[in-house]
């Protein structure tokens, strides 16, 4: 699953955090896909996960 957001830099910042949060390492193989800065500080990024193979 990928899931993309544009956000101020520090709403992007809560909402990364919620998905590692949500959805654990361990259990999902969450990451931040790619990001970019934005103007007006905003941050563009891509988040996935996938199930883990145990």
């Amino acid at each position: 699953m990928r899931q993309t957001y544009t956000l101020p830099r520090e709403a992007a910042r809560v909402k990364a955090k919620e998905w590692f949060e949500r959805y654990p390492k361990a259990a999902y193989w969450t990451s931040v896909e790619s990001w970019r800065v934005l103007p007006d500080d905003e941050v563009e990024f891509t988040m996935r996960r996938l199930p883990s193979a145990d």
